[in-house]
């Protein structure tokens, strides 16, 4: 053979040992690192009291991922949040309520908000994933029909507030928290009018209050429209965090919306017509059952302790942590 030749395959041996070592990682291992990302946000009224925000996203439930059933689970009392906000996708399978009410039982009571994402709602179907180097991936006109019903009726039973394309308030710890939301904006299910006019329309007292904006997906109108809204805090799922990443790497490969590359994970800031506000996107706890894979993308939990403002709070030190 000549030494082209064996420099060839030997090139090529390394490179498919390592495309082997990356996907037993990806499949095997890192989409059961499940982690709490914590952040520090000062958006709180002056004098207010600390709460602790659990952020959760993207379960993808299937009735038999009992490590992740359990890992959430446990979160109530590690974490044990005064507020739960859900960005969707919960449901990854037809019997995934199942898993959900295995994952989230510990956490009745706890108030909160939840919107929907599209696989709430519609069961997910196979991919080329390849596709979504091209952009924000099309969606099938038909599909088979989740039991929606079943999950917001327990959603509510826990404690939790729908608000697709509405708006609504609840008291923590003294503290009012006005939240408004849409339905998938990935699916222009949103209905950014109809959420802005029922925040509008929420009784007016002279409480201290928090303002929340939360979507399923990040995309750039709903994000301006909460901004101008006066939302204090703007809170989203759906990217998966890129879901397959380059390792250290600050941006994602993909988003799967419309939002900055390098704003599709974590802790940012989102600033529209002259208002700057924290965003975080969870990259979220599961992903689809046709696409069981994380790699340099770890499934997560926002954990948001949000304190009081005070005066010489800059934009940038009201979101470090």
């Amino acid at each position: 053979m000549r030494p082209a030749s064996r420099t060839a395959l030997t090139t090529l041996g390394a490179v498919g040992a390592v495309g082997v070592s990356a996907a037993i990682w990806g499949i095997g291992i890192e989409r059961y690192l499940f982690t709490a990302r914590r952040h520090e946000l000062a958006v709180l009224p002056e004098g207010s009291a600390s709460l602790t925000v659990l952020h959760l996203s993207d379960a993808h439930m299937a009735p038999w991922q009992h490590r992740k059933q359990r890992w959430i689970a446990d979160l109530a009392d590690a974490v044990q949040p005064d507020v739960v906000i859900n960005t969707g996708d919960n449901l990854g399978h037809d019997d995934g309520i199942r898993g959900i009410r295995a994952a989230f039982e510990p956490l009745r009571g706890v108030p909160g908000f939840f919107v929907h994402g599209s696989n709430d709602k519609v069961a997910p179907s196979g991919r080329n994933p390849l596709k979504y180097f091209t952009g924000p991936s099309d969606h099938p006109v038909r599909g088979r029909r989740l039991d929606t019903d079943a999950l917001d009726a327990y959603l509510s039973d826990l404690g939790q507030t729908a608000l697709d394309n509405t708006a609504a308030s609840i008291r923590v710890a003294g503290l009012r928290i006005d939240a408004l939301g849409v339905d998938d904006a990935h699916r222009q299910w949103d209905d950014l009018e109809a959420a802005t006019t029922a925040l509008e329309a929420l009784p007016s007292d002279d409480s201290s209050r928090l303002r929340l904006g939360v979507t399923h997906a990040p995309y750039q109108r709903v994000l301006n429209a909460f901004t101008d809204a006066g939302a204090d805090l703007l809170l989203a799922g759906h990217t998966h965090g890129g879901q397959v990443r380059i390792p250290f790497a600050r941006k994602a490969l993909v988003a799967n919306c419309d939002i900055p590359l390098d704003q599709a994970r974590g802790r940012s800031e989102w600033t529209h017509a002259g208002r700057t506000v924290p965003l975080n996107v969870s990259a979220g706890l599961g992903h689809s059952i046709y696409a069981p894979i994380r790699f340099g993308c770890r499934p997560e939990a926002s954990v948001l302790v949000l304190r009081a403002r005070r005066a010489d709070d800059s934009p940038e030190r009201r979101s470090a942590g």
